[in-house]
């Protein structure tokens, strides 16, 4: 008690962690929290993305409790990341970064709101947060939708159609009410489709959703809307994505609410928690943005594919169960456990003299939240843009408490400090109360920390059971897809990279083929990136070198339609169209070939096979070392073909073109 007072006496001087020695004198500065003269912008929340694309993909198939446990430390309030939004994406059957998310209209005269995980995944996240906001966006759009073309935009009403029906979908089907709608993730906006969307999502009583575009610059957006007063009218958000904490002035001056609708999409590691509660902080100290979005929620997808671990956590082990609460989850909990969208921020500069900024936010009923970061330039790195030079030091920071928050007499605190010397990092302790003495505190800050200081009680950093340790993709995987009612439209584990792959009834088949896999995008979507010409779905251990892949095929495409399957298979995602490999083909027209790649450009061996469409038959694609054969029902059909590279990779099958095709019994070893 006596050296609590004396910590009173000396003004509320606060110094966690050991002394400073030898060090030299503190930079002291002093800052003032009022809210006398009106408060900031209003608060809208920090959020995350699933999909853009399919990031989520393994998370649907991690057994129970491991399941719910990560989605606890994701949505679950004052437990973990305590997300305030999600935002999801549109499926639109094609690769947008880490494979292809299916539609809920794969065709005109086709509507099925029981596709992919982003329903499933919504509905949980509003399990265990009634107020989290939901926001949808396309990446890519079926093939029908441009009649043709690669451009959404031709017939406007039709893709307005499309989207209002997904948002129409979520409500009867799930009963979720979608808050905010997007136009096409980081492609041009058409300023004539919006106004027809807000069109059709009033005459379809949706009022109540809101508008951000264009996900991707500010410009030309902002310039447009401030000389397009009916697009005015119809936007109620700027989002850009990936500002480096800047905005622009015509954004000011359009006076909407301006969001880094994407941004951190940083490994997720210590340094990736820098960059996060750099961003998380400054894109409002520096560019007036009210809500920060995280790419991605969770790094739920196989991690040698594009952008691998740029997840908030590490879900991509479903086999095992082991998941991995990274340190991003903990510098979000700075911010999402001790504020509400609603709040607002108050007016203060917010960079702090020796480096670092803060932000204080109020509930406008006495509450308040302060929170602090220290992060270094080397340290705090986000993938993009880059970064310019700044320097952090040391500092005392001396905070005077004005107006409502004069009668503030305790403050909760929450550190964390980010170890890159020994790398033991402390992450969201709850640290010994401050006490404010007539207004006035004071706290030593070292380099690479985050504090919140608050009046709120409500902080918990959530300690759940270790999960199991990480095991490899089990080396010998059998699926024969025989589910009559699936839990998902997709089979466990396989991540498709062009094309949709989906569990299918074969009513007209009486035999041993009834429960099926069967290729489902028949033309080439509206692409984000360059699909490939040919659809292909990966599975397995991206180690993996020797290995035999066994599968049943039925061919439905006459003439020219044709299927794979393929062993070391060494790409995926944005970069799925230079996919190599060993790639065992058979085609209607009783050809086969052997191909180092999924383009059929590197011919290594071709002649006959007898196989015909519409009959089944079973492929068997044998890599050992560097020599590759192949078996047709069960008989050599090639063998001694050499193969020296790739070395590694994963198992896959899929089709030549956008047709149907049908795959059973698939078997690796």
């Amino acid at each position: 008690a006596a050296l609590l007072w004396g910590t009173i006496l000396l003004g509320c001087i606060y110094r966690p962690g050991p002394p400073r020695v030898g060090a030299a004198p503190l930079l002291v500065a002093t800052y003032v929290l009022d809210d006398a003269d009106g408060l900031g912008r209003e608060f809208d929340g920090i959020g995350a993305v699933s999909g853009g694309g399919a990031t989520s993909r393994l998370l649907v198939n991690y057994q129970e409790p491991y399941r719910s446990q990560i989605l606890d430390y994701l949505f679950k309030p004052n437990f973990g990341a305590s997300l305030h939004i999600l935002k999801v994406e549109i499926g639109g059957d094609a690769q947008s970064t880490d494979g292809t998310e299916p539609s809920h209209m794969h065709y005109e005269n086709d509507e099925n709101y029981f596709r992919g995980y982003e329903w499933w995944l919504m509905k949980e996240a509003k399990k265990r947060n009634p107020k989290i906001k939901l926001i949808g966006l396309p990446w890519a759009f079926p093939g029908w939708i441009g009649k043709g073309e690669n451009w959404p935009y031709d017939y406007p009403d039709i893709t307005a159609y499309y989207i209002v029906s997904w948002i129409l979908g979520a409500k009867q089907y799930h009963g979720l009410d979608i808050d905010y709608i997007g136009i096409w993730n980081e492609r041009a906006f058409s300023s004539k489709y919006i106004k027809l969307l807000r069109y059709t999502l009033d005459k379809h009583d949706l009022e109540q959703v809101r508008i951000i575009a264009s996900d991707r610059l500010w410009e030309p957006i902002s310039f447009v809307m401030l000389i397009d007063s009916e697009l005015h009218g119809v936007v109620d958000v700027i989002g850009a994505h990936y500002p480096g904490t800047k905005t622009v002035q015509n954004a000011i001056l359009t006076g909407k609410k301006l969001w880094s609708s994407e941004d951190y999409s940083t490994f997720n590691n210590d340094d990736g928690a820098g960059c996060w509660a750099r961003i998380l902080n400054q894109n409002y100290v520096n560019g007036n943005m009210t809500s920060t979005i995280a790419w991605n929620l969770v790094a739920s997808y196989y991690e040698q594919l594009p952008f691998g671990r740029c997840g908030l956590m590490t879900a991509q082990e479903p086999w095992s169960g082991h998941y991995k609460v990274e340190s991003p989850i903990w510098i979000t909990a700075h911010t999402t456990q001790f504020t509400q969208p609603g709040w607002s921020y108050l007016q203060v500069d917010g960079h702090l003299e020796g480096g670092g900024s803060f932000v204080a936010l109020t509930d406008g009923l006495g509450n308040l939240t302060i929170i602090i970061e220290t992060m270094s330039h080397n340290h705090s790195k986000c993938i993009r843009p880059p970064l310019p030079n700044f320097s952090v030091v040391p500092q005392r920071a001396t905070f005077y408490l004005r107006g409502s928050f004069y009668m503030v007499e305790t403050l909760q605190v929450w550190h964390s400090r980010l170890d890159f010397e020994s790398g033991n990092s402390s992450l969201f302790q709850q640290l010994h109360p401050v006490k404010v003495w007539k207004g006035r505190f004071s706290l030593d800050l070292n380099v690479d920390e985050v504090y919140t200081l608050t009046t709120l009680k409500t902080g918990r950093k959530c300690g759940c059971p270790e999960p199991p340790p990480p095991q490899p993709f089990p080396s010998s995987y059998k699926d024969d897809f025989n589910i009559r009612n699936p839990p998902f439209s997709e089979a466990p584990n396989f991540a498709d990279q062009t094309g949709v792959f989906e569990y299918f009834v074969n009513a007209s088949d009486p035999g041993d083929h009834v429960f099926t896999l069967r290729q489902v995008v028949v033309q080439r979507p509206i692409t984000w990136v360059s699909d490939a010409d040919q659809t292909i779905s990966v599975i397995g251990n991206f180690n993996w070198v020797n290995m035999t892949v066994t599968c049943d095929i039925y061919i439905e495409k006459s003439h020219d339609g044709g299927v794979f399957i393929a062993g070391r298979v060494d790409n995926g995602g944005i970069y799925v169209r230079r996919t190599k490999g060993v790639f065992f083909w058979v085609f209607a027209d009783g050809t086969y070939r052997v191909t180092g790649d999924l383009a059929g450009e590197e011919v290594l061996m071709k002649g006959l096979s007898g196989v015909r469409d519409n009959a089944w038959h079973t492929l068997t694609l044998n890599i050992q070392g560097n020599s590759a054969s192949g078996l047709l029902n069960g008989y050599p059909l090639w063998e001694n073909v050499t193969v020296s590279k790739p070395r590694n990779g994963w198992a896959a099958l899929g089709t030549r073109s956008f047709e149907f095709a049908q795959f059973d019994n698939f078997h690796v070893e």
